[in-house]
């Protein structure tokens, strides 16, 4: 179970929207709890967007006593599938959040969202239009000039009742006709100039088969399922305040006694990449990724898949808040959530990226185990055996001819400890016919064995290390930021990928790593990794250890 701090919820009565819950609550105007909704579209896969949404309609409710609803927003057959459902309900699971036994589809309403068409019909309040898309389109007017009306927008009643059940009953082609709303065609708010209420797609449902060839719009389903299913407070994102007008109107104009309000907070972005599933599914479709769930991607499987946390992205949701005005929210920030999550959970291994050869010219014997800690600071994880011979793997990068001011690691003549180990001097350095290092030769110090080190010898640094007959073979894939500019352009977007977003190498884990249980690790002196649950000799870096960015307070 969640806790009220780690949902993703600010303390209470902190921002307007639980101000206006807290009032609410007050002024008995809610008497049986607050009932929220998330309202998915099954054409895509949540994104690390939707998890702000997610956290705040299913923490208030918790927060206030009362329930949500996970409702999918399934009125667009051409675009939706049982994989995206199937994908969406794996993420609200993973985030933290049970939606108990109030699973619902907006398909589950089909017939009353029909019969409130009907029931608009009857009032004289909506038509059946035979313009074309194209023409609805170019009739509608623009910000400085009103809408034209349609020349079907008097039809008689029962005219309309007709043509709207043959509609239903499939006799007409898709586009034929539509049914509008009869409001304002000269409305300033362009949403409320006779807006579609239904269309007609002969297409297959993947729950209702072909028992339907009219849908109805999303503008039109939701306020009305939200009534349906007794919602308190219909929390959308700030896109959806223009058309409050008309989720009221609907709830106004048919024979329903619950009309929730819709309250509208600013949606949450994030550097470095999109929160567009329009994007992100050309992305998919065109190779850009692998998938969905590929580990650059901001969806919440392939965060899942690189190795993050649900709490640090509820954590993340903490930080960023609820407010009215939208922003670009720093990659650090959550890059930082990241780390401080992991920083006292994720046991501490050792990897070698870019391995470097090391022979020990003067150790004798077959080898010997030591033992280090899993975590310095958690002696409740235990401790692991460090194989340890005569041939070692360091990092290339801890290794210089012509070492800059105060450097702490290797170069010729100097004295470094090994993590758990001894220390080493370098006494020659091997190259190829091109001058490329491809082996140090070193000794190492008997008496210097760490926890007993009598030699006296204060070494330069500290570095990390796998025994080269011990290690154990990985692929591991360094994982950057989707896009190389803070905030991509929709037009230039496929443009705007970063090139280097992934960079694979062969490297070495120590043999506890891959006989571990756990999955994450960090990997001492070089970040956060965790086993691919699709690859398992695959380690994806989650985030590097290096934090650039530090919290406010």
């Amino acid at each position: 179970m969640v806790r009220a701090r780690e949902s993703g919820m600010t303390d209470a009565g902190t921002d307007f929207i639980r101000q206006r819950i807290e009032r609410d609550l007050a002024e008995g105007v809610v008497e049986n709890g607050v009932v929220t909704r998330f309202p998915p579209e099954p054409n895509g896969y949540l994104h690390i967007g939707h998890a702000k949404s997610i956290c705040l309609n299913f923490g208030v409710a918790r927060q206030y006593g009362g329930h949500t609803y996970l409702r999918f927003d399934d009125t667009n057959p051409l675009k939706e599938s049982e994989e995206y459902v199937e994908a969406i309900q794996r993420d609200v699971a993973w985030l933290g959040f049970d939606w108990e036994d109030r699973l619902t589809f907006a398909s589950d309403y089909f017939q009353p969202l029909y019969d409130s068409a009907v029931e608009l019909v009857h009032s004289g309040k909506a038509y059946v239009c035979s313009l074309s898309r194209e023409e609805i389109r170019a009739t509608r007017g623009t910000l400085t000039e009103p809408g034209t009306a349609s020349p079907y927008r008097d039809r008689p009643v029962s005219e309309n009742l007709d043509l709207l059940e043959r509609m239903r009953q499939g006799e007409f082609p898709d586009g034929a006709h539509v049914l509008r709303a009869k409001i304002d065609m000269a409305s300033p708010n362009i949403n409320m100039r006779d807006p579609v209420l239904y269309r007609i797609r002969h297409a297959e449902h993947q729950r209702t088969g072909d028992a339907w060839v009219i849908y109805p719009t999303y503008d039109y389903t939701h306020c009305i399922c939200d009534a349906l299913e007794g919602v308190t407070h219909s929390l959308c994102t700030l896109e959806f305040e223009d058309h409050r007008p008309l989720y009221d109107w609907v709830l106004d104009n048919i024979n329903m006694n619950i009309h929730p309000p819709q309250i509208e907070f600013a949606r949450l972005g994030l550097e470095y990449t999109v929160m567009s599933k329009r994007l992100l599914q050309r992305l998919v479709d065109q190779g850009g990724v692998d998938g969905w769930d590929d580990p650059r991607m901001p969806t919440l499987a392939g965060m899942r898949r690189r190795g993050v946390t649900p709490a640090s992205i509820r954590e993340f949701c903490r930080r960023v808040g609820v407010t009215k005005q939208d922003n670009r929210q720093k990659v650090e920030l959550l890059e930082f959530c990241i780390r401080q999550d992991l920083e006292s959970a994720a046991p501490r291994g050792m990897s070698v990226l870019r391995p470097l050869k090391v022979r020990i010219a003067n150790y004798e014997g077959p080898g010997e185990n030591l033992e280090g800690p899993w975590h310095p600071r958690r002696p409740e994880l235990g401790s692991r055996t460090l194989p340890f011979g005569r041939n070692l793997y360091i990092e290339r990068d801890d290794f210089s001819f012509a070492p800059p001011r105060k450097w702490k690691r290797f170069s010729p003549g100097a004295h470094v400890r090994l993590r758990y180990a001894y220390i080493l001097r370098c006494d020659d350095v091997v190259t190829d016919a091109h001058g490329e290092v491809v082996e140090l030769e070193c000794s190492y110090v008997p008496e210097s064995k760490s926890g007993s080190d009598t030699s006296g010898i204060k070494p330069a640094g500290v570095i990390h290390w796998v025994a080269a007959d011990n290690a154990v073979p990985a692929e591991i894939r360094l994982y950057g930021r989707l896009c190389r500019v803070p905030a991509p352009r929709a037009a230039t977007f496929m443009e705007d990928l970063n090139p280097d977003s992934l960079v694979t190498v062969q490297g070495y884990v120590e043999p506890a790593i891959a006989g571990s249980d756990e999955s994450r690790f960090q990997f001492e002196r070089t970040g956060y990794f965790c086993r691919d649950s699709a690859l398992p000799e695959t380690y994806n870096r989650i985030v590097t250890l290096r934090d650039s960015w530090r919290p406010e307070s």
